[in-house]
């Protein structure tokens, strides 16, 4: 399914990018097939209000700025691209586990008890679609990120300016930059992204499918793995989602 024709060319910065998603309207650009039949659908509109109101929370709480660090610690899912998007808007480092001398200012996670004794700040996100809070108990100061970042605006407010030549996001096997962050554009189509692949591999990858005006179906490891054992399962799914296997 073609969802719009290719972009005139690359896309500069993460900005420019949500402020094409935010006029999109009601075409849906993200849509999660979680465990347990789990399934999330947001337009472009939805998902670059949801980046917008946690870019908000990041930069009132934290003075999130270029050379902030950020560690988030979340699996492959749909929030973890909508706090990847936030904190690039907001022109911080974006750091995955495993990275070296990650020395974070703040921890976004769903495992709080691995960071207890970090000394950074720690936001807690609830992966359920449904949660309205953190289901366990929150270390003293920690931020519950799903009953937070609903009292934020969904216009983002003061941001700083961000700055192309500071790290966007480092990875155990690199970093990248701002500048170069966003990947050359996709041909416009809807796209089953397996949830297997690495955190960052998988979030470039939706930064350029979305760059080109396509649209991602997004599937959690365990579903991944599903679908590969039943290929009549897949064959329905990308039939109801009207979505192609990547190219090549």
């Amino acid at each position: 399914m073609q969802i719009a024709p290719r972009s005139g060319g690359p896309v500069p910065d993460v900005a420019t990018l949500l402020a094409r998603l935010a006029a999109d309207g009601g075409q849906p650009r993200l849509t999660w097939y979680g465990d347990d039949g789990e399934r999330v659908e947001l337009s472009g509109a939805v998902l670059a209000n949801w980046a917008s109101k946690t870019v908000n929370l990041l930069v009132e709480e934290f003075d999130a700025a270029p050379g902030t660090r950020i560690v988030v610690d979340l699996p492959v899912h749909w929030r973890t691209a909508v706090w990847t998007l936030a904190a690039w808007r907001a022109g911080v480092t974006v750091v995955l586990p495993g990275a070296e001398g990650a020395y974070p200012d703040v921890v976004v996670t769903d495992s709080p008890d691995r960071w207890s004794d970090d000394g950074a700040d720690l936001v807690v996100v609830s992966l359920p679609a449904l949660a309205r809070r953190y289901d366990g108990e929150l270390p003293s100061g920690a931020i519950d990120a799903a009953s937070a970042v609903m009292t934020y605006g969904d216009a983002i407010g003061w941001v700083p300016e961000v700055d192309p030549d500071q790290e966007a996001l480092v990875t155990a096997a690199g970093a990248v930059g701002h500048k170069g962050l966003v990947p050359e554009p996709g041909e416009g189509a809807r796209v089953l992204v397996d949830g297997r692949g690495p955190v960052a591999e998988v979030l470039r990858g939706l930064l350029g499918v979305w760059a080109g005006g396509g649209s991602v179906v997004l599937t959690s490891p365990a579903t991944a793995a599903e679908l590969e054992q039943d290929e009549a399962r897949l064959a329905r799914l990308l039939s109801t989602e009207q979505a192609q296997l990547p190219q090549g």
